[in-house]
């Protein structure tokens, strides 16, 4: 069983809240919205091995640092993740011409910093949206996801309210 927490859209801002709930997973994933090379660093340096991809917020220094799209293959599942990805039944022409190519069984993307999962029978995958986990946008709650891959199967599947996008803490808290 691997162990996995999904964040997206920090936006430079990595609380601690965000750093105590993944520590602890075998991987950490991000889907995009970065934010800063900084922000960057401080999540490849919490521990577990890293998965980011950039986001329409994230320049140069990490547009070179990440993909825009990655497919790989862990604990006997196929994901895909990009940042901008749309919902199952109204996909984005790219990320759904690389669905139908790829047919994984999990799709993950971020960008809307709403948290949705949802199942899409018609390409036979799961579709996961973590929110936003940083302070910054439109949405009212932090948030993130965690979950569990056993034998090719999402387990254990957790989504994690931090609380309210406008009540910044700072490290000490």
């Amino acid at each position: 069983m691997i162990s996995i927490g999904l964040i997206s859209d920090t936006h430079s801002n990595l609380g601690a809240d965000v750093i105590s709930h993944i520590q602890d997973c075998d991987e950490v994933w991000h889907a995009g919205d970065i934010g800063n090379i900084e922000t960057a660093d401080a999540i490849e340096s919490i521990g577990p091995p890293v998965r980011m991809v950039w986001g329409n917020i994230d320049y140069k220094e990490l547009r070179n640092r990440y993909e825009k799209d990655l497919i790989f293959s862990i604990g006997g599942l196929k994901v895909y993740m990009t940042h901008i990805g749309g919902y199952p039944g109204k996909y984005y022409k790219s990320p759904y011409r690389t669905i139908k190519k790829e047919q994984p069984g999990l799709f993950i993307c971020g960008h809307s910093h709403i948290l949705k999962v949802v199942p899409d029978k018609v390409n036979g995958l799961l579709h996961m949206n973590p929110g936003a986990c940083g302070y910054k946008g439109f949405h009212k709650f932090r948030t993130l996801l965690k979950f569990d891959i056993d034998g090719g199967k999402i387990k254990n599947l957790r989504a994690i309210e931090l609380g309210l996008r406008g009540a910044l803490r700072t490290e000490e808290e």
